[in-house]
Order: C-alpha cells, then structure tokens, then sequence
C-alpha cells in the first residue's frame, strides 16, 4: 500500500472515532501539512464518504450521515472488542436474526491481520461462557428496531404474540422500555385497552407494528426494575413466606429483586432480639416473599445468608430446612 493511500486510510480510521477533528490535529497524527489533510479530505469525499467541514475556532473535518456504510477500520483492540461482543453475545443468544452475528463476525474476520487473528482465537478457546450456545430463541431484528423506535419517540404499537399456551393474538402495546435479562429480550409497557401493565418475550412476537398518536411514560419508571419484580411476582407452584432479620442489603445479596419481594415487618414471635450469635437488637426483621417451582434450594440458600429467620410458609420448607441443618451437622460431626 502506498503512504499516501495508507494515510488516507488513517485519515479515515481517526474520523470514524467520532468528534471534530482540526485540522492541525489531523496534520500532526498522519505528519503531513495542513493543504495535504484537505487533499487527503477530497479523496475521501471521492469515494462517497460524508466528511463534512466544520467552520469556526473549533472548527476542522467530521463524519456526518450518509447514504451508504462507509469503510470502516478498525485497530486491533477495537477488532477485538467487536468480535468477542459478537461472540458473547451470539451465545447468550442477546443477537438479533439466526445467522447476522456469524456473517458479522466472518466478514470481519476475513480482514484481520495474522497476528490479530491468532490473538483472537487464543481469547475464544480459553473462553468460557455458561448457559449453553443458542439455548433462547433470538429476536427478530425488525422487531428489536420497531420497538426501540416506538420506546424512543413513544409511539404505540401492535404486536402479534403468541402466548406460552401457544394462543395467537394481536395486542396494542405502549413500550416504556426493551430489558436482556438471562438470555432473553423482553419489552415492558402498558396495554391500553385493558390498563394493564405488561411484559412480552421479543422472541414469541411474530410482527410489530406502528400505530398513530403518542403516550407518557410514569415518571421514576425504571423497566429493569419492573421486569425483575414481575418475576418475583410471577405464578408458581410454592408461595414462601419469610421474616429476616437483617438490612435490605444483606438480604438482597442472597433474594434479589427478581426472586423476592421484601417489606419491614414486626420482629419473629419467639426468636431472641439478642443472643442469637448473629442479631442484633437494632436490626430490622424484613418479611420476604418468594414464589418458586422448587424449594431444595432454598435451605442452602438461607445457610447463606447467616441471619435470624422464620418460616411462615409453606410447612414442607421448614420440614427441609429442619433436615438440611441436621445433615450439615452430621457431616460436621465426622472426623
């Protein structure tokens, strides 16, 4: 490559790391003079890349909106970045479309230098990520932008989903925000025909569509929050009733927001405020509740948290819990 194509590439590369660039700045990083930028500046706008001229004290070049994906380059840190989010996030299954993260990545790949390419693989096959490769569904990628266009600008739309009894139905949907939690894309809002709050899987929505007119959102709403509090609330086969003495961050470390529910409540009925070996007088007792398919794992779960505790509910959980502390004591004892 000759040093002028070459620095017309470098010219490129710097414009495409965002901001304005002086002219002056541009000329040190490629060692040129300043008329040599603005020439090198023509040839880029040759080849249809929209760099435009900012007039001004501040003033130089900048990339602006164009019609086309210009060439893009990349140093070698940045190849990388891009390629190992391409990878995690295909096997968390957070990629939208069956196969656009592996034409992504090969045509990147395709490029890169040797020794990039052996540094990369060297990442990949020392590189664990649990959950298994393509466990989830993967949105549809003009679902994923048709709802985050409808968050952004606060447009209604109508969704084709089917439910998890595999029913069909049309719903209308005011999207407050998309969340990725655990391998899935979800979508939260309100349904305004029945006023009522509710959250969609991305991948069990078949088409959406934009509707006319506009919505608010709730002031102070954060979607995450909302997403993992549905979860707590969710139906189940055990509702799991608990006090707790400790603070909300002690306990949040073991339940969090997306398993239980906490509120303060009056101290447990029986249970020392002190001389347990791990309350304290001052200590609030907070009631958590859980819903749960199982509940072997909660006894090691609560051994854990190393807190004062009751169960109010249900009697099977006590009745484990009784057996799982007499097992740890057992063990204990051996020698």
């Amino acid at each position: 490559m000759s040093r002028p194509v070459g620095r017309v590439l470098t010219l490129l590369e710097l414009l495409q790391s965002g901001g304005t660039r002086t002219v002056a700045e541009l000329a040190d990083r490629l060692g040129v003079e300043g008329r040599t930028v603005r020439r090198y500046v023509d040839r880029l706008i040759d080849l249809d890349v929209p760099v435009e001229s900012v007039r001004g004290r501040y003033g130089g070049y900048r990339l602006a909106p164009g019609t086309a994906l210009p060439p893009l380059m990349f140093g070698d840190d940045e190849a990388l970045a891009v390629l190992l989010g391409l990878v995690a996030g295909r096997r968390a299954g957070l990629t939208p479309g069956d196969t656009a993260s592996e034409t992504a990545a090969a045509k990147i790949r395709r490029v890169l230098p040797a020794r990039v390419a052996r540094r990369l693989d060297t990442v990949l096959d020392s590189l664990a990520v649990t959950g298994e490769p393509g466990a989830f569904a993967a949105p549809d990628a003009e679902v994923l932008l048709t709802l985050a266009d409808s968050v952004r600008h606060r447009r209604p739309v109508s969704l084709r989903y089917t439910d998890r009894k595999g029913r069909r139905g049309d719903r209308t949907l005011h999207a407050y925000g998309l969340v990725a939690h655990a391998g899935r894309w979800y979508v939260t809002g309100m349904d305004p025909e029945i006023e009522e709050d509710r959250t969609f899987r991305l991948d069990r929505i078949a088409a959406v569509r934009p509707l006319p007119g506009s919505f608010e959102v709730p002031d102070g709403l954060d979607p995450a929050d909302r997403i993992l509090a549905g979860f707590a609330e969710a139906a189940y086969r055990y509702e799991v009733t608990l006090r707790i003495q400790g603070t909300v961050e002690e306990v949040r470390a073991r339940l969090p927001v997306s398993v239980a529910r906490l509120a303060e409540c009056a101290p447990a009925e029986g249970v020392p405020a002190e001389g347990t070996g791990q309350g304290r007088a001052d200590e609030p007792w907070l009631r958590a509740e859980v819903r749960a398919e199982r509940l072997d794992w909660l006894p090691p779960l609560l051994a854990s948290l190393d807190r004062p505790f009751v169960v109010e509910r249900p009697d099977e959980l006590r009745e484990l819990v009784t057996a799982f502390a007499e097992r740890l004591a057992s063990f204990a004892r051996r020698t």
